[in-house]
């Protein structure tokens, strides 16, 4: 798989010998690159060791308990006043307009979906993940090969810094041959106790340029710099929209507002983009596939770490008003693998937790409890009428998700890790129907053998 060396059980990984970059500042570059040209070896330790951020989290944690922790301001998405936009055909340079026509004739796309992926403290977690991910292009039919990969948000920890961005970011996808756009995680836009750095300022450094360069994070690699707008911004694809939102810095929950006045500071910004994106949807009669996307979940399994209620409320009060739904909404965060059934105003809306992405595996239950079944019905969570069901989990593997978007379907697939690369069955998925709203079979396209 793209000259990969994987670790199997009972051998030892290659040791890798790490150059840092001689550029100090960003450097420009006539297109887009993704992929090194030629496949390197899974790195077998980090090129900068990982500090300790013990001190830096006792700390954070005193003022949580003080409820002294406030979500952070953050910078307006550029040139665009309302609904920030970003495209497949922009971020692929000169490639664009053929790639995204070769996609619209297929009858499909395939994209992945990650969150949650920097380690601190292994390599292994990563490279499992990237290397299957990697994988997936090795495809039969090469409409089945995915076109871009969707980061759900915490890229780098423990607060986004950009000496780790080599480690945790360029070098576990140094052999990934596509673009990857990124939600802002909490912990990429945190700071920790007595930095003196921007919030953000690593993942805007890293993933809103605003033309194709390549960073000092990058650490020698070739991978460009992504060009978003900002942290919240409309990204266009053949047969999907999917709206991306910045939920913050707080641990619990997800802010993406003021909260009528509760956090000035952040403003209601993105409660304006998210009404803007949601209209265009409705006035240009636009049939595709609708995602929304933030970090923090709305809904998790097994404790009430996480929810955001109100965030939730707020998302629900705009597409309300507006009379646009999204089709599925993912999120990471919580360290695992989950999925809902929100059974609301007559629509099946899938919403999924995706960050077990390489950052440590979080049980759904505590250490001696017993695993949960499935599916479970969790009670208390929304108002008379409407149901939400957790129908699947993984607490026990990395993974990720790979979605399938047609004229007519949105097929979202959960993929463990663990699988390896000779498996291309996923453990669990949702189709919804584009136009009924509800979940089905998957009918796709035609295959010719």
């Amino acid at each position: 798989m793209f000259g990969r060396h994987r670790q199997t059980a009972g051998t030892s990984a290659p040791e890798v010998a790490q150059e840092k970059p001689a550029n100090t500042a960003p450097y420009p570059t006539a297109r887009p690159q993704f992929a090194q040209p030629e496949p390197l070896p899974d790195p077998a330790k980090f090129a900068v060791k990982h500090a300790s951020d013990a001190a830096a989290y006792k700390e954070i944690d005193t003022k949580a308990r003080a409820h002294e922790l406030r979500p952070l301001p953050f910078p307006r998405a550029r040139r665009h006043p309302r609904e920030p936009v970003l495209t497949l055909n922009q971020v692929l340079g000169s490639d664009g307009d053929a790639v995204t026509k070769a996609i619209e004739a297929s009858g499909q796309i395939v994209f992945h979906a990650v969150g949650d992926t920097g380690n601190t403290r292994s390599t292994d977690p990563q490279n499992e993940v990237s290397d299957k991910m990697a994988g997936d292009f090795e495809e039969t039919d090469k409409r089945d090969a995915p076109q871009f990969c969707l980061h759900l948000g915490d890229v780098v920890y423990s607060f986004g810094e950009a000496q780790y961005y080599y480690d945790q970011f360029y070098e576990p996808y140094r052999n990934y041959p596509a673009p990857i756009v990124a939600l802002a995680g909490n912990h990429d836009g945190m700071l920790a106790p007595g930095a003196n750095v921007a919030t953000l300022e690593a993942f805007l450094t890293n993933f809103c340029a605003e033309n194709f360069v390549v960073t000092p994070e990058a650490g020698g690699l070739d991978r460009t710099a992504m060009i978003q707008p900002g942290v919240y911004f409309t990204f266009e694809a053949p047969f999907v929209r999917v709206i991306a939102l910045y939920s913050n810095t707080l641990e619990d929950p997800g802010v993406i507002s003021s909260q009528g006045g509760q956090f000035p500071e952040v403003t209601d910004v993105q409660l304006d983009f998210l009404k803007a994106a949601l209209t265009r949807i409705r006035d240009d009669k636009y049939a595709g596939a609708v995602l929304i996307a933030h970090h923090h979940p709305v809904f998790t399994a097994g404790s009430r770490h996480s929810w955001s209620p109100k965030m939730l409320k707020e998302i629900d009060g705009v597409c309300e008003s507006v009379g646009v739904w999204p089709h599925a909404v993912l999120s990471a965060h919580a360290h695992n693998y989950q999925r809902f059934t929100r059974a609301h105003g007559g629509r099946q809306v899938p919403y999924l937790v995706a960050g077990n992405g390489g950052h440590g595996r979080a049980p759904l239950q505590r250490k001696g409890g017993k695993a949960l079944r499935v599916p479970q019905v969790i009670e208390g969570s929304l108002a008379s009428g409407e149901s939400v069901v957790l129908e699947s989990y993984d607490d026990q593997d990395y993974g990720y998700l790979r979605i399938i978007a047609t004229a007519t379907q949105l097929r979202i697939e959960y993929h463990p890790a663990s699988d390896g690369d000779g498996a291309k069955t996923p453990d669990d998925s949702a189709t919804v129907d584009l136009r009924t709203r509800q979940l089905v079979h998957f009918s796709g396209t035609a295959r010719h053998h």
